[in-house]
This record gives C-alpha cells, structure tokens and sequence, in this order.
C-alpha cells in the first residue's frame, strides 16, 4: 500500500470532487429563488447546521496554518483553539435566536439584511455589504490560491502529472467549485460541509492517535523533547508572549460572533429549537478536528528538534509533511481530501455572502430594492467574483504579493471588529443605535486597513485586528449613549424583548 501512497491520494481527491459535482446537480434542482441561493430557504436540519458550522469555522486554516503556527511559534495558537471554543457559546447565546426570529419574520436572506432590519438604516446594510465584499476578496484570492498550491503538490508527487503548472491546478480546482457554487449555491455549501465536517472530525482523532504512535509516551515526550530545547515554546504562551496569545485568543473568541460566513448559517435552520442540538454538536465536531491542530504541530517540532527530520521550509509544511511520513496511506489520502475540502467549501461559503452583499444588499442600500430576476443575476455575481479574486491569487503569486496581503487584512478580524458590536451588542441592546454602528464599522475597517497599508508594527506582539475589535467596541457602546434612544419597530421590539 506504502508503494501506491500517491495514488490513493489522488484518488480521494478526485472522489470529492466527483462528489462535489455531484451534489451541485442534486442542489440545483432544490434552488427556485435567491432565499434558496443563498439560506436554502430556512429549511435546515441540525445535524447539517452543526456540521457546517464548526467545519466553516476550522477550515483549511485549522488543517495547515494551525499545525504551522504550533511548529513555528510553540502554544502561542493554541489560545485560538480553546477561546473559540468559548466562541461557540457566546455567540449561540448572543446571536443564534434572535437572528433566526429577525430572518424569519422580515424574509431576510443575508446578514446586511438583519442588521437593517435592527437598525432601520441602509446606511449600516451598505457599510456591512462593503465589509464582507472586502474581506471575501482577500479570503476567497487566499483559498484559491491554497487550493491551487494542495493539488499541485499531490499531482507533481506522481510521474504521470510531474510538472503540472500553477495555472492548470488553478483551471481544474475553479472548474468544480465554479460548477457546484453556481449551480446549488449554499444548499450545495452545506452538503458538502456535512461530509467535509465529519471527515474532519474522524480525522482529527485518528491523526491524534498517529501523532501520539510516533513517541514512546506519546505526545507527553513530545513536549519534554521541546521543553528542553525552548522551554518558552511549551508554555502555556508559547513563543510569542502572553499579550499577543491572549490577544489572538480576544479576537477569535469574541470575533466568532462576527464571521458572517458562519452567523448566517444561523439564519438557515428549519426551527429555533434546534439551535439546543446544534450549538453541542458543532462544538464536539469543532473540538474533535482541532484535535489536529495540536497533535500535528507538537509532533513535527518534536520530531525536527530531536533529529529525526530535517527543518521544513516553512511552517505551514508541517501537515503536508506528516501526511507523507508518518500517516498511513489510507488516513493521508482522507486528511488530503478533507483539506482539499476544507478549502473549497470555505471559497464556496465566503463566494456566497460575497455574492449576496454584491447582488442583494448594496442595490438594496443604493436603491432600495432587489435586482429584477435576483437568482440569475447572483449566479452570474458568483463567477465574476470568482474570476476576479482568482485573477486576485495569480497576480499576487507570481507579481505583487502585497495585493492579496492587503486584501487579506479583511480577514477574521476586520470581520470581527466590525460585525461584533453591530451584531452580538446590537441583538441583545435596544439603546444600540445606527449611529454607533455606522462608527464602529468604520472605525473597524480604518485601523484594519491602516495598519496593513503602512505596515504598522504595533509592541508585545498585539495585532491590529485586537486594536480595532477594542477601539469598535468601545466607541460603538459610547456613541450608543451618547444618541438619543430611537423606538424599534413594534416587531423587533418584540423579539428583542425575548
């Protein structure tokens, strides 16, 4: 089996993306209106929420940036795991009700449209358009581009497909996510993160079991092995300090709230009630594939500290890497598939929202109604942003990595700093006013952008995104306080009262 490693791989990748077309036809045919688009009309089970939730919370992020940061920077990352586990909490708390009660009773289809309906402006629907606009084009450029890069690793790592240009991944992997995104839209999104989450979490314990083989005591030796060559990296803070863990734990923590990729799949379930089965069940599911996270980056450290393996290139070789040499053939070719997953149902849900805030939302804000034949032209929004963000990854691959890098910073936390405080303060606030939301986002989105255009590098390792999430938060309570309080619609009123 060891002699067919390469090809079991590549077998499982293309299973999934035969299954990817596959599941874009069948969703094709359950999508009549954009409500269908783009929440697949309200009508969700939990156990497909649940899934979907955690997986597009963990992502292609968790399966190689997180093993990254663990062998680059010791613990440091590992404040992401645990606070976001939290996350879930606060936001099921904060959120999930009275967003499913607001999509319900105003018909909203997208975020921009719950936060006008709180608000009663279109100032807050519009500012909330552009930010998720902004920061689905530096998301959606960075996926492409990984998921350019994962195929052709796996394809070069054959005879056959030795050589495979960039290009040429990029065409196959757009070919099947335009295909399945376009034809079934977040129906399609959601189905697919049903296999993708339980892959995930399956994988997730078997790679920890993996991990755990390859010392005598398991991973316990692991950490002594880097204890003793950096202590600092197996502390709790790892080697980045305890003011910049505490921050990355502040911003994915509190800014899980705020990721609309994952809220608006809040709006999508068939019954309020199921948020009770949903919000357990995609935090064991989250807990399960973090799992990786972890296990990975301890053990490649460990084994590269200990002489057992040459020093990566980079870090975020590390899951590549252990897949190749320690996982067994059949376990490496599902993580391959799920990280390939991971990916391309990341693009598709970031393609979605994107495409919402671009079809839906800003000619709401500008006009004050929906574009004529909305389903259409949201299929035809999807493949232009797909091609320009596409256009977006190349550029910055082989030109100017600075544009993509600059996209990148509406990432997590200009997502969080500026959605935050207009949705989790904002639902659970009647004094919360338009005002203090209009200031907020764009306070959120100047220090975010600010900090990236001029390259500020701020003391003790605290990030921009942890200045702005502070500076929003704080300015949007004090404006709130300082507007005159503005009656609600009887409606919203009503549900803020519950």
């Amino acid at each position: 089996m060891e002699a067919y490693r390469n090809e079991i791989t590549i077998g499982f990748v293309a299973v999934y993306m035969i299954f990817c077309v596959v599941v874009g036809l069948w969703a094709m045919r359950r999508t009549h209106n954009a409500s269908d688009f783009f929440i697949a009309g309200r009508g969700l089970g939990p156990v497909v929420i649940a899934l979907a939730v955690f997986s597009t919370t963990l992502s292609g992020f968790g399966f190689v940036g997180g093993p990254g940061l663990v062998y680059s920077s010791g613990m440091s990352s590992m404040w992401m795991v645990i606070v976001a586990s939290f996350g879930y909490a606060m936001g099921f708390f904060l959120i999930a009700k009275r967003i499913r009660m607001i999509a319900g009773v105003r018909n909203c289809i997208s975020l921009p449209d719950v936060v006008a309906a709180r608000y009663d402006s279109n100032w807050v629907r519009g500012l909330t358009a552009v930010t998720i606009l902004l920061g689905v084009m530096g998301y959606l450029a960075t996926q492409i581009l990984a998921m350019a890069l994962v195929l052709q690793s796996v394809l070069n790592a054959t005879e056959m497909f030795a050589g495979v240009s960039l290009v040429a991944c990029v065409v196959v992997s757009l070919g099947v996510l335009i295909f399945y995104s376009i034809t079934g839209g977040i129906v399609a999104s959601v189905y697919t993160d049903l296999v993708q989450g339980a892959i995930m979490a399956i994988a997730g314990l078997l790679i920890l079991f993996t991990a755990s083989s390859l010392f005598d005591n398991g991973l316990q030796t692991a950490t002594e092995i880097i204890l003793s060559d950096d202590a600092e990296a197996a502390m709790p803070y790892g080697t980045l300090g305890v003011i910049a863990a505490i921050g990355w734990g502040f911003v994915f923590g509190i800014g899980l709230s705020g990721q609309p990729h994952l809220v608006t799949k809040m709006m999508m379930n068939r019954k309020i009630s199921d948020n009770r089965l949903i919000f357990p069940m995609s935090m064991i599911g989250y807990v399960l594939a973090a799992l990786l996270w972890f296990s990975v980056g301890i053990s490649m450290r460990a084994a590269v500290v200990g002489g057992e393996l040459m020093p990566l290139e980079a870090s975020d070789a590390a899951a590549p890497v252990f897949l190749a040499i320690f996982a067994n053939p059949l376990l490496a070719g599902v993580v391959f598939a799920a990280l390939f997953a991971a990916i391309m149902s990341t693009s598709d849900a970031f393609l979605n929202i994107g495409t919402a805030a671009v079809i839906h939302d800003l000619p709401q804000a500008l006009r004050g109604k929906s574009l004529d034949n909305e389903l259409f032209w949201s299929r035809v929004g999807m493949l232009i942003i797909t091609l320009v963000a596409a256009a977006f990854a190349m550029y910055s691959y082989y030109g100017n990595d600075r544009l993509v890098a600059l996209l990148g910073a509406f990432g997590w936390g200009t997502f969080a700093a500026a959605i935050v405080p207009v949705l989790a303060l904002g639902l659970n606030w009647k004094r919360a006013s338009a005002k203090a939301a209009v200031v907020a986002i764009v306070s959120s989105l100047l220090i975010n952008f600010g900090v990236e255009i001029f390259s500020v590098r701020l003391p003790f390792g605290i990030s921009g995104p942890f200045i702005a999430l502070t500076v929003s938060m704080t300015l949007f309570i004090i404006v709130s306080l300082l507007s005159r309080p503005r009656q609600l619609a009887p409606d919203i009123d009503r549900i803020m009262e519950l």
